[in-house]
């Protein structure tokens, strides 16, 4: 037994209340559509989370280094520039 399509055909569905064309009037519901996700072949491979916290991480560290240099610096610890 198959299940009833999610759109029937207009033209022989009574009582929808359809103009002419087949379009609907203002304040009317049409009928349920079908899913886009329906019928997918497999899972979706979604890209590692990793590298961006990786690249943060990276960026974070080298803007500390130069932070803290550029405090050392200036506080007369180390002769840098």
């Amino acid at each position: 037994m198959t299940a009833k399509p999610p759109d029937p055909d207009p033209l022989r569905t009574p009582g929808l209340g359809l103009e002419p064309g087949g379009g609907v009037r203002p304040g009317d519901t049409p009928p349920d559509s079908g899913s886009t996700t329906e019928g997918l072949s497999g899972r979706a491979h979604y890209p590692s989370r990793a590298w961006p916290i990786v690249t943060m991480v990276f960026v974070l560290v080298v803007v500390l280094a130069v932070v803290g240099l550029t405090v050392v610096s200036l506080l007369g610890i180390v002769k840098i520039f």
